[in-house]
């Protein structure tokens, strides 16, 4: 009964609606359509990079300017940060600190130590880049110090429930956040790892490269799938949760966030406004007096995706044009920014749906099909309005050649269809074929309308004061005023109460006096009358109290925020123990291999390798790996081994649980301890609770990228070794092995890196007509599968036991040369991996491998060898990449 309780208490809360800001105008233009917080990055530590962003110096005054209007903002904080930059990053967080921001969204998992080292009471938002899908996520993010949790996108209303029930019985409940609209990464944020492998540039830290909207082929055994004009493979569209607000605001989250930094003024206008309506209205409903009455169901919307329409259209039914309201809401979404809108992962897990594939970049609302070309007119039956002045383009099926497009001279209605003429010159219709469709792209008249909302100097959103009065004959009048972040002032008349003979002053000349705040922030939310007897005052004195409300109220307002701040603590206070090299360098470097199947496993064992990594697609078949161990373990087999010596230690086997644990896994959990390996590799926050009691090692994706992170992982947990992040180039990298005990770390110096891992699945979206594992045929069962990209590199594709996805690079990368400094440094521990490498494959690489660990051959000629032996040849990778990035 206690968490049903606590369940329905958070369901009647107002979410707080969060829009993004990559500029001034960004800011000012969420704050006068109804937000009610921001979220905004400055130059440096931010997800955003390539948004304009705020600076230091302009906090102060953004501060003021949001905190007068009673807005929140929040400084994204969101990146891995490396150890040379712990000091800049502590005076920036002070700076943050200081100015009075109401949280920092942080991803770094040492940041995290950090603040809290530097303020017990700034609030930390956990980011979605810290990939949190449980409720054990939620609780490791509550003993970090977080007051909020920002949950993957990935997770569905139905989980999302789940999650608020669990971490309500285990008392470990924290304010959650959701994405509501926008962009949809096809990757786990803080889990894609495609920018760093293909061009050196981290989505980890702020420079992603949006390699998801570009096409793809699919390869099915060898042969390229035919998908016709569906090559945009992992491109979603756009979530829009419009539709599901009242199951959002039921299910408890205390904020609904619009993504967006690097979107126009225009488009955060626009989305925050709809959003703000619609969850007005929402609340309204919710809120009335019989809670047991059904919501109503929302008129028009999105009745059905883009993919699901034949050439992927919504006829005007599907779409609902005509319906009301929600039809403009839809709309304007649409026009703002749209590649297809979606209820994303909110209704669970549809891959039909997700992705339609038609196209990567923005759309805008569907017209119709040409169905006549002649006289430099184009005929249209037309699915949604267009008026002259609108700007158009015509689809073709290929968007990425130049597309042919320009603005409506002309509309004439004959029947049911429209014909549409242009400016002379405007375009070129030769280019232009029957069957193609038509995308809306420009509203002047929207976009004018909303650059209306936020310009000029005068507030145009106000929120409410509720407003008490008091007073009797002789005595002043006092005005309590209240607005909805608890502020209150009180303001007296200068002039006593006199009795009145005429025009009493009642509750509809009080509520029309104080009720005059247009210019201002307020608007008059209730008035109550508690004057006793007829008695009047001067309106001119009325004037001038309402106008010392206001004064009060702002000044109250703008004061930055007083968070404790200790000036006297610094980093350098939760830096692990001086390192040691002499306890390192008393042993020799060994090799790890992670194989990906029982024949590479078996070659690995055949060369004598001692520290075995299973990452198998069914955890089921790691019994039978542990088992191929054992039987090598066993003294007599142990003589035909090449690098064996007597000396040596017995090989160990561990595997690996999948990277994304969700509510009601567990089971795929117990299927990994049922194989009683000697110990397992850790990927998310669910294993560190699970595997507690089991030997374990942190996987790189628990992004260790400084000693306060590895630190953490080391006090807390207790893990043999952890992984580095693969997001460090090798000066990074000396930093943190320089700033810890090498001994606490391996460094994956061989592999084809794991590039997105993703909730959607490639095989059944394309290669079945299912919608999920219930019904897919499961082809990722019985066929090889590549993703050809645009330069011809065919990167392979696994499903594991949750069926989400990994995308491999196709070109394997190697640290070897840099292998001699690490080992002068401490590192003792090199792991490679493999993918679908065969076991003579395999068997060179450990090889060269050896050699080099045993300094018979040096990096380079590991490097030249490689090259020779892999057809696809070899890349250094990012941890070759310029130490201009350190």
């Amino acid at each position: 009964m206690k968490s049903d309780r606590s369940l329905s208490q958070l369901s009647l809360q107002r979410p707080e609606l969060l829009a993004p800001a990559g500029n001034w105008e960004c800011a000012k233009a969420a704050v006068e359509n109804g937000a009610d917080a921001i979220y905004f990055g400055l130059d440096r530590f931010n997800a955003r990079m390539r948004a304009q962003n705020f600076t230091e110096a302009d906090l102060p005054q953004l501060m003021t300017f949001l905190h007068r209007r009673g807005v929140k903002g929040y400084v994204t904080v969101n990146t891995l940060i490396f150890s040379k930059e712990l000091a800049e990053a502590q005076q920036y967080l002070h700076t943050i600190i200081a100015a009075g921001v109401d949280a920092a969204i942080v991803q770094d998992i040492g940041i995290c130590r950090l603040i809290r080292q530097l303020s017990p009471d700034f609030p930390i938002h956990a980011s979605t880049q810290m990939t949190i899908t449980s409720a054990a996520g939620v609780e490791f993010a509550k003993s970090l110090g977080c007051q909020l949790v920002v949950l993957a996108r990935e997770c569905s209303l139905k989980e999302i429930n789940k999650i608020q029930q669990q971490i309500a019985q285990q008392e470990t409940s924290l304010p959650l956040e959701v994405f509501v609209h926008g962009a949809l990464c096809v990757a786990y944020s803080g889990q894609c790892l495609t920018s760093e492998a293909l061009g050196g540039r981290s989505a980890n830290r702020g420079e992603c490269a949006q390699a998801c909207r570009m096409p793809y082929d699919l390869i099915a055994d060898g042969e390229v799938v035919n998908l016709k004009e569906r090559k945009y493979l992992l491109s979603p569209q756009d979530l829009a949760g419009l539709d599901v607000l009242p199951d959002l605001v039921k299910s408890g989250v205390t904020c609904l966030k619009i993504e967006g930094r690097l979107k126009a003024p225009e488009y955060v206008a626009n989305v925050t406004r709809v959003y703000r309506q619609a969850l007005d209205s929402v609340m309204t409903e919710l809120e009335r007096p019989n809670p047991l009455t059904p919501f109503p169901t929302r008129e028009g919307g999105i009745k059905a995706p883009l993919s699901a329409m034949p050439n992927g259209r919504l006829t005007p039914t599907e779409r609902g044009w005509g319906k009301g309201q929600s039809d403009q809401e839809h709309y304007n979404l649409e026009m703002a920014f749209s590649r297809g809108l979606y209820t994303g992962w909110f209704g669970g897990i549809n891959n039909q749906e997700l992705v339609h594939a038609r196209f990567g970049k923005k759309r805008g609302v569907y017209l119709g099909e040409v169905s006549r070309i002649h006289n430099e007119e184009v005929t249209v039956k037309l699915e949604a309005p267009v008026k002259p002045g609108d700007g158009i383009v015509f689809d073709c099926g290929h968007p990425e050649a130049k597309e042919e497009g320009g603005r409506v001279y002309g509309v004439v209605s004959k029947g049911k269809e429209s014909v549409l003429t242009f400016g002379r010159n405007d375009l070129n219709l030769r280019r232009v074929h029957i069957g193609d469709r038509i995308w809306k792209t420009s509203d002047p008249e929207l976009d004018k309308q909303v650059r209306q909302s936020f310009a000029g100097e005068n507030p145009q959103f106000q929120r409410p004061i509720n407003v008490e009065i008091y007073g009797e004959v002789g005595q002043a009048l006092i005005a309590i005023a209240r607005d909805r972040l608890g502020n209150i002032v009180q303001v007296e008349s200068a002039i006593s109460l006199v009795e009145a003979h005429t025009k009493p002053l009642d509750t509809e000349r009080l509520q029309e006096q104080f009720g005059r705040l247009g210019n201002t922030p307020f608007c008059l939310g209730t008035l109550t009358n508690h004057l006793s007897g007829a008695i009047m005052l001067p309106v001119s004195e009325l004037n001038r109290m309402r106008r010392e409300i206001v004064v009060q109220l702002e000044e109250l307002r703008s004061q930055p925020k007083r968070w404790q701040l200790h000036s006297d603590v610094s980093f350098q206070n939760l830096l692990p123990s001086s390192p040691t090299l002499r306890e390192a360098k008393a042993t020799s470097p060994s090799l790890i291999v992670l194989v990906r199947n029982l024949k590479q496993l078996q070659a690995a064992l055949k060369a004598g390798i001692e520290t075995l990594y299973c990452e198998f697609e069914d955890p089921r078949a790691y019994r039978e790996a542990v088992q191929l161990v054992r039987q090598q373990q066993q003294p007599n087999k142990a003589e035909n081994s090449s690098l064996l010596t007597p000396n040596s230690q017995l090989p160990t086997i561990w595997v690996a649980p999948p990277r994304i644990t969700k509510p009601g896994e567990n089971w795929i959990l117990q299927q990994v301890r049922a194989s009683e390996a000697d110990g397992y590799l850790i990927r998310n926050y669910d294993q560190l609770q699970f595997f507690a009691a089991d030997r374990c090692i942190g996987d790189f994706s628990l992004n260790v990228a400084n000693p306060l992170t590895a630190d953490y992982f080391q006090q807390h947990f207790s893990l043999e070794r952890l992984t580095a992040s693969y997001d460090l180039n090798i000066t990074q990298l000396q930093d943190l092995l320089t700033s810890c005990p090498p001994q606490w770390f391996e460094v994956t110096i061989h592999q084809h890196i794991p590039m997105f891992h993703m909730e959607h699945c490639v095989f059944c979206a394309f290669l079945s007509t299912g919608t999920d594992y219930t019904n897919c045929g499961r082809p990722c069962e019985n066929q090889e599968v590549k993703l050809k990209d645009r330069v011809g590199s065919e990167h392979v594709l696994k499903a594991d036991v949750g069926c989400r996805n990994t995308v491999f690079n196709g070109t394997a990368q190697t640290g070897a040369e840099y292998v001699q400094r690490l080992i002068e440094l401490g590192l003792r521990h090199f792991r490679i991996e493999f993918v679908n490498e065969t076991p003579e494959n395999v068997s060179k690489t450990i090889h060269f491998y050896s050699q080099l660990l045993r300094g018979e051959i040096t990096g380079s000629q590991l490097w030249r060898e490689l090259k020779l032996q892999n057809q696809l040849g070899v890349t250094r990778g990012p941890m070759g990449v310029s130490a201009l990035r350190s």
